[in-house]
């Protein structure tokens, strides 16, 4: 048998991208380390500190914050003054690691990948049987990550950009409609718009019961509660209040009938009223999807979206980069025929929808 040639430089190119993904799967332990032991807002905006300085001020052993932050400035997660030997958290890096208000906040969302390893037997076992894998079957890291994770975008953009985006929709929130959040998770969404429009009434609905009892505590703790309401619902049917509103956010693609959970969405429309789409962005092919983006949502799909879709009896499992013309024709199918790119973000397509 010939020998195949191998191109050594693409060989070694290639083995030591393998080994900087894994040095990135170290970082985020790192980065998950830093944020729950408090050190990066230790160090947030006080400028070059020494490690006996960072480990005083977050109250945590000497020793193992040096090695800590020789580890992050490796990542280049932090600077390193050589001179003085102390190291520093720069502001830009702050909003990204320390500011839990900031929408590039990133440290929780390294709950989702440690699920996704907690649960690999799951997946195993999934990729060999074809069963699928319950949103309430993870490792409970996951719900309160992909939380996390969308929190701050959602609160930067949902009700300064993506609701004017709807042709008319602000205008009816302002004079008081109801709407429906389907698939609210921990109601952070669901709370934003209730907060920014006290005229309406807000009802949120998941299927997943420790998800639903956070929205709860979310909502009692901003004093809400009276006007928005968590149930425990599926997207096909949830009670009908003739919404002036109906929002899918990230949640669509998840869901194992969405034909079906559209249809319900425009049984329960009220006359004039829209359908909110906020979806991973993609593109419809795969080849124009080969970007980080995608390579983020491809992974989580395939151990999270797809796995809770065939989990719900997966007639159609659109998996998170379904793209515009897959998921028009979801709601084409449900009778929905007007669909509309209203705006979009590197990793969101929002889209209007009507009869």
């Amino acid at each position: 048998m010939e020998t195949m040639q191998l191109d050594h430089a693409k060989l070694e190119a290639f083995a030591t991208r393998a080994i900087a993904d894994i040095a990135s799967s170290y970082t985020g332990v790192m980065v998950s380390l830093g944020n729950k032991l408090g050190l990066y807002k230790a160090m947030a905006g006080a400028g070059p500190l020494s490690a006996k300085e960072v480990a005083r001020r977050a109250g945590c052993a000497e020793r193992y914050v040096r090695e800590w932050l020789n580890a992050q400035a490796a990542a280049g997660y932090l600077l390193y003054h050589a001179a003085s030997g102390t190291y520093e958290l720069t502001p830009e890096h702050a909003q990204v690691l320390a500011d839990e208000d900031s929408v590039c906040f990133v440290p929780p969302a390294w709950n989702m990948p440690a699920a996704m390893w907690a649960d690999e037997d799951k997946a195993l076992e999934a990729f060999r049987s074809g069963r699928g894998v319950a949103w309430g079957e993870h490792d409970e890291r996951m719900a309160c990550g992909v939380a996390a994770f969308y929190r701050n975008g959602y609160r930067a953009s949902l009700v300064p950009q993506w609701l004017p985006a709807l042709d008319g929709v602000v205008a009816q929130l302002e004079a008081g409609i109801t709407v429906a959040d389907v698939g609210c998770g921990h109601g952070h969404s669901t709370l934003l718009m209730a907060k920014a429009f006290p005229q309406s009434r807000f009802f949120g609905f998941d299927t997943h019961e420790p998800s639903i009892e956070a929205a709860r505590r979310n909502a009692r703790e901003q004093g809400l509660e009276g006007r928005v309401h968590f149930e425990l619902a599926r997207a096909s049917d949830y009670r009908n209040e003739n919404y002036g509103l109906v929002c899918f956010f990230d949640t669509l693609h998840d869901m194992g009938d969405p034909v079906g959970a559209a249809r319900h969405a425009a049984d329960t429309l009220a006359p004039g009223g829209t359908v909110l789409l906020v979806e991973p962005f993609a593109h419809d092919r795969v080849e124009d999807n080969l970007s980080m983006a995608g390579h983020l949502y491809y992974g989580a799909s395939t151990v999270i979206c797809c796995a809770h879709a065939i989990s719900e009896g997966g007639t159609l499992v659109l998996g998170a980069q379904a793209g515009p013309r897959r998921l028009s024709e979801v709601f084409r199918r449900a009778g929905l025929t007007h669909f509309r790119k209203a705006a979009e973000t590197p990793f969101n397509l929002i889209c209007e929808v009507r009869r």
